[in-house]
């Protein structure tokens, strides 16, 4: 399992309790990019150890999400729990070596030690009350911990890629538990083995891991004096992702999973990645990057030391220019199913052109082109029910005639008719066009009025507009 040495290789390691949120999502992102960077490898790992908390639903989840984005891995997911023995192995070397030791103190021992504590207002931390005590006879058959003898004097220093030299004084380390008194391992020894043997040279997590890096790096140390061979990794702590208002990002800041993203805001996979690419890293000022550059250019040292802040309309704008960018047939494939009306995909790919230049996702696009599939009679908005006043009707009138008699049906030949036409009654043609596009699309905003006859057809323009002129009543 372990890589090639000089090889880079990273990994994203989520927790399947909950969907894929955008922290993971740039967590990923950057592991991802990085690794490309530098021809290396990327690896996925699910830590499913919370057996009550883990689901197959959110690992689902987690894999669609990844998917989407195309975050894709150079090999098969590796499952935590699947490991648990290579797990036990490793503690029991530890323990073999000294470097940990057998823990028999029981529920109400530590809770006592920490109620005390508590009243005396330290930190609440494991005392060490077996951290140099041989088991006697009465502790025979007893169940016990295996606990990480940690270095109590001097500090560690960790010259991290993206906070730089930070140092922690080993005193404030507690001996922590490897192996809990049911012979199962504990998060912080699966993380360590799983990324030694899955051969990870850089670390690359959010900075709310950091304290983490600093209880993991003993072990790391520890087995390297045992067997050889477990360099310490290049750490990466990213700063989280804050909403707004400048505090943690949470649901109501719109934390929630990529998929709500694609699903609920029709927001593009690219605009997303683009998205979350510049949320705490930056080359110049660029703001559109597109995958292949973000490769080129990818590199730690553009990553911030401070928290990014999310802002949903900067990420909206964004999609507005991916959705321009995007190619026509794939947009009228994910715009048909959010139309809610059968639809005539070749009709709907030709409009793209048109409707894509104003939308900024997926559902504005939807709404923009449902004009098109409408059949008669149908519904006015209120704002275009009062554009077909009685003076918006004799004006409607007069278009049908003038339209009735055109046999050019092309945007050049119709513009110049009806400007012709706007110059004789010496209006202007936005106030010919205002009813007539009340009456071809319902709405008073679509595309320009000329593609709008040219896209519903002279049949079908002429229809409608016949049907509103002999529309009694409200709309």
């Amino acid at each position: 399992m372990a890589s090639n040495s000089g090889t880079v290789v990273t990994r994203f390691a989520p927790s399947p309790t909950g969907f894929l949120h955008l922290g993971g999502a740039r967590t990923a992102l950057f592991n991802w990019l990085f690794a490309r960077h530098h021809g290396g490898k990327v690896l996925l790992r699910i830590e499913d150890t919370d057996i009550k908390r883990s689901t197959q639903e959110a690992i689902d989840a987690i894999l669609d999400g990844l998917d989407w984005l195309g975050i894709t891995f150079d090999e098969e997911p590796v499952f935590q729990t699947a490991r648990a023995d290579r797990h036990a192995e490793v503690a029991r070397k530890l323990l073999e070596s000294g470097d940990a030791y057998k823990c028999y103190a029981t529920a109400e021992e530590l809770e006592v030690m920490r109620a005390e504590q508590r009243a005396a207002k330290q930190p609440l931390r494991y005392g060490g009350r077996w951290r140099d005590r041989a088991a006697e006879a009465e502790e025979e058959g007893k169940p016990y911990t295996v606990r990480l003898k940690t270095p109590d004097t001097g500090e560690t220093v960790i010259e991290d890629a993206v906070q730089g030299r930070v140092t922690v004084a080993n005193s404030e380390i507690d001996d922590y538990i490897l192996l809990r008194a049911d012979g199962t391992p504990t998060y912080m020894l699966a993380v360590v083995v799983d990324d030694h043997d899955m051969g990870c040279t850089h670390i690359i997590r959010g900075d709310d891991h950091l304290n983490n890096a600093f209880r993991q790096l003993p072990i790391i140390r520890a087995m390297d004096r045992i067997e050889g061979g477990w360099p310490d990794p290049v750490y990466a702590h990213v700063p989280l992702i804050h909403g707004a208002d400048g505090a943690k990002l949470s649901k109501r800041h719109g934390a929630v999973g990529v998929d709500s993203y694609r699903d609920e805001l029709g927001i593009l996979p690219e605009a997303l990645v683009n998205y979350l690419l510049r949320l705490g890293w930056a080359h110049g000022d660029r703001e559109e990057i597109g995958r292949d550059e973000a490769i080129a250019l990818f590199s730690l040292d553009g990553v911030g030391k401070s928290p990014s802040r999310f802002d949903l309309k900067k990420l909206m704008n964004l999609n507005g220019h991916y959705i321009r960018e995007a190619d026509d047939q794939r947009l009228a494939k994910l715009v048909a199913p959010r139309i809610g009306l059968p639809v005539d995909k070749d009709l709907l790919q030709r409009a793209m052109p048109e409707l894509k230049t104003r939308a900024k996702d997926l559902d504005e696009l939807a709404e923009g082109a449902e004009f098109l599939f409408k059949k008669l009679p149908f519904d006015l908005t209120d704002k275009a029910e009062k554009l077909l006043d009685e003076t918006g009707k004799q004006r409607l009138a007069a278009v049908h005639a003038r339209l009735e008699g055109e046999n050019d049906w092309t945007i050049p030949a119709l513009e110049a008719s009806l400007k012709e036409m706007a110059e004789e009654l010496e209006l202007g043609l936005g106030k010919l066009a205002q009813p007539l596009r009340a009456a071809l699309t319902g709405t008073t905003t679509s595309p320009g009025i000329f593609d709008v006859l040219i896209l519903l057809g002279r049949a079908e323009s002429l229809a409608r507009i016949h049907a509103r002129l002999a529309h009694d009543g409200p709309a």
